[in-house]
């Protein structure tokens, strides 16, 4: 199970690969250049793929200075505002990285807490999911619950959610964590305690609260399904964070005793035998019923520790590079449709950043890309499994996976442009994929549009 690149037979640049370039028809679908149109590489595409949806950060502020979440409609450009915060300070509350649910009309997105001021402002560890549906905007369903009142609530979180993903049957909201509780001890002993993690929300169980400024109620259950600690023994498996994770599979993957399991992947940082940190890959299966307290504690927390996994929840590692000479993984993990391969960012024999893939029951990673220097990452998988889009040398590539030379099982579908392209993301049947690319306004600042390709 240790990462080994398989021999590199053929290294290709832009150049050697233009004579490749498919006819491909390229469109701008947003315009107003006084604002971002961000599609921070999430699920932006409606269940129809007629609409994309995105936030409006600034570069100063982040998501606590975007006031609004937009969608617009990628035939017409028709602009449509979700949600609408007045009075959006600096300081938040702020929206954004938002994602469509792929069976619904609905979106989820990060709010910050409606009290943030500017010695109170939007955080990692102050926000909530917040879920829009579009026939009713500007109506939002806080989807998980917050509670950072002692006694703490199971079902409820203490801090703040971000990267929201819904699974392929709309029941379950993935996400990332960071736990307010922890942050306060923290700032409190100077020890590392505002670790970031990662949890689960299930549609159908609401969660009530004593609410207050601080407290929300929250419409679905939500609970953590990854341990992390603040000092993992060298050489363990132990992790300090978790994060660049997503759902496998659109309905899980299959087991090697036949039984298909839902699961999130997930970048997690051990520490090599020298104490080092090292990003490793490592997957989660989350069971159907999540309410149910584990063997570390419970759900809700403690004052001193995080709320800790379900019963059932199970925590594998699956690279080993952290022993090899270019240790570490990096960018999102993604899965393909069928779970049957994740999808990574690792270095090769080289030293060059490479797309490998592996099974989620394990094994030895198999080299995909063989780039003559470091693709860019925006790693996505085309609908039909069989394919992945990558940014390499300023241009949006779309590889096969397979094992035919790899000069052949690719294809550039964007001329490389000043300004390198990055939020990739695939409309669900594979005829669309958008994408970010700044342009510049009059005063020579890029700004963030929206872009849509459509592939013959």
């Amino acid at each position: 199970m240790r990462l080994v690149s398989i021999p590199v037979l053929t290294f290709l640049t832009f150049a050697s690969m233009q004579s490749c370039q498919t006819d491909t028809a390229e469109k701008q679908i947003t315009h107003d250049l006084t604002y971002h149109h961000d599609l921070d590489n999430n699920d932006n595409f409606s269940p129809d793929g007629k609409w994309l949806v995105y936030d409006t950060r600034t570069d100063e502020g982040g998501i606590a200075e975007s006031a609004r979440i937009e969608r617009v409609n990628i035939e017409t450009g028709e602009k449509q505002v979700l949600l609408d915060i007045k009075g959006n300070a600096a300081w938040g509350p702020g929206a954004g990285a938002v994602s469509y649910s792929p069976k619904e009309n609905a979106v989820v997105f990060i709010h910050g807490l409606a009290n943030s001021t500017k010695d109170n402002p939007y955080q990692q560890w102050r926000r909530t999911g917040v879920i829009i549906h579009d026939a009713r905007p500007n109506v939002p369903v806080y989807m998980d619950a917050r509670d950072v009142t002692p006694p703490y609530t199971p079902g409820a979180l203490r801090g703040g959610t971000h990267r929201h993903e819904w699974s392929g049957d709309g029941q379950w909201i993935g996400f990332t964590y960071n736990d307010a509780i922890l942050k306060a001890l923290e700032d409190s002993t100077g020890q590392k305690r505002n670790l970031r993690t990662i949890g689960v929300s299930k549609k159908g169980r609401p969660v009530k609260v004593d609410e207050n400024i601080e407290n929300v109620s929250g419409e679905w259950f939500s609970a953590l399904v990854v341990r992390v600690v603040p000092n993992p023994a060298p050489g363990s498996d132990a992790i300090s964070h978790a994060a660049s994770d997503s759902w496998v599979g659109t309905n899980g993957y299959l087991k090697q005793d036949g039984t298909r399991q839902i699961a999130r992947a997930f970048l997690g940082t051990v520490n090599d035998k020298n104490g080092k940190d090292v990003p490793e890959l490592f997957i989660v299966d989350i069971p159907e019923d999540i309410t149910p307290p584990g063997p570390l504690g419970p759900l809700e927390g403690t004052d001193t520790d995080f709320p800790m996994p379900p019963k059932g929840a199970v925590q594998r590692r699956l690279t080993f590079t952290a022993n090899t000479p270019h240790p570490g993984c990096s960018g999102i993990v993604r899965s393909s449709p069928d779970g049957s391969q994740l999808a990574f960012i690792a270095k090769d024999e080289n030293g060059t950043n490479q797309i490998f893939t592996i099974s989620p029951n394990g094994g030895t990673p198999r080299q995909v890309t063989e780039c003559a220097s470091d693709i860019t990452g925006n790693l996505r998988w085309h609908p039909d499994g069989k394919h992945v889009t990558y940014v390499f040398d300023g241009s949006i590539v779309l590889c096969e996976v397979g094992s035919v030379p790899f000069k052949e099982r690719i294809q550039v579908l964007t001329e490389p442009s000043e300004f390198v392209t990055s939020n990739l993301v695939w409309s669900a049947d594979g005829q669309v994929l958008a994408f970010n690319r700044l342009v510049k306004n009059a005063a020579g600042k890029g700004v963030q549009q929206v872009f849509v390709l459509g592939l013959p």
